[in-house]
């Protein structure tokens, strides 16, 4: 399922990211990499900020579809 839909506070893992190349690549340089963990910590208007890797991130709606749990 697409990391838009995880719930928050719980922690998932990374299964696989889409999008074309440079999408990929982008995400992978925040931390978004396959089997790493990744918890919702808030969501507004879809948007969601992530903690991944001990950071938290602001990803988008349209990012954050690419992510899949």
């Amino acid at each position: 399922m697409p990391l838009t839909l995880a719930a928050l506070g719980e922690e998932y893992i990374i299964k696989r990211i889409g999008g074309n190349a440079e999408v990929r690549t982008h995400l992978q340089n925040l931390g978004f990499v396959p089997g790493g963990a990744v918890t919702v910590v808030s969501s507004m208007g879809g948007n969601l900020i992530v903690n991944v890797k001990g950071a938290r991130i602001a990803v988008s709606k349209e990012m954050a579809q690419k992510i899949m749990i």
